[in-house]
């Protein structure tokens, strides 16, 4: 898990000190009173605080924990998230040693080393759990930055990623993408015709499919990251090839 588990579970240690309830006392100070017997440990101005950074990291966490963890606002304002952070506390501590337990001990994607191109097309709707439109978002992003590059705004998507890396030689207004110089090889070809290949795969069998067809499903997480990756992947070739006029 791409997360400074250090950090993350001092936040939410934090947050379970700040939000324990104790018998009330008459002293004074800024205490936030929930019943007439109880009161919180710490002050409301610093549970309102703590909750801002530690809704962030259960969103990381257990990004449906909102719909998923029961709360009880007659005990405690604060119970469904102390209740989802007890959760992601475990999630931190022993996420990896149970994939090694269970066998599963693999390598972890992380959307957020994807390129920005892809990841920050998509955030905001990731962190909601819009995961489809989230892609799509993505897609808009990564084929608005290759017309910037190539200057082209008349053409998009499968026909501008066709141009940009067709083998034929740049003619007025139509400006190539090369991944590697031309040394005349199979490779240098190969290229060039997969990352064609690549693009019109990303924009037809991904992106139109979620833009187009009403009344899909959500898509699972993990679905959405392995699409998230394939235009990650195209991002990377557009913004690291060289224009040739």
């Amino acid at each position: 898990m791409s997360i400074d588990i250090a950090w993350a579970r001092a936040e939410l240690d934090r947050f379970l000190e700040l939000t324990e309830l104790r018998p009330l006392n008459h002293s004074p100070g800024d205490i936030a009173v929930f019943s007439p017997r109880k009161i919180t440990s710490g002050a409301e101005k610093d549970i309102v605080a703590s909750a801002q950074v530690v809704e962030q990291i259960l969103d990381r966490v257990l990004p449906r924990w909102r719909d998923e963890v029961p709360g009880n606002s007659r005990v405690n304002r604060w119970y469904q998230h102390r209740e989802a952070v007890h959760r992601a506390i475990v999630v931190l501590e022993r996420d990896a040693e149970i994939r090694q337990r269970l066998g599963d001990d693999a390598p972890q994607v992380s959307a957020g080393t994807m390129h920005s191109w892809a990841w920050e097309g998509a955030r905001p709707l990731w962190q909601s759990g819009h995961f489809r439109e989230a892609v799509t978002a993505a897609a808009r992003k990564i084929n608005a930055e290759a017309q910037n590059k190539l200057g082209r705004k008349d053409i998009s998507e499968t026909t501008l990623f066709k141009q940009a890396f067709s083998q034929d030689l740049p003619k007025p207004g139509q400006p190539r993408l090369r991944l590697r110089d031309d040394d005349g090889s199979d490779t240098y070809r190969s290229v060039h015709r997969g990352a064609m290949a690549f693009a019109e795969g990303c924009y037809a069998a991904i992106r139109n499919p979620n833009s187009h067809e009403d009344g899909l499903p959500e898509l699972p997480e993990h679905e959405a990251l392995e699409q998230l990756a394939a235009f990650s992947v195209l991002a990377h070739w557009v913004d690291g090839s060289t224009l040739i006029t």
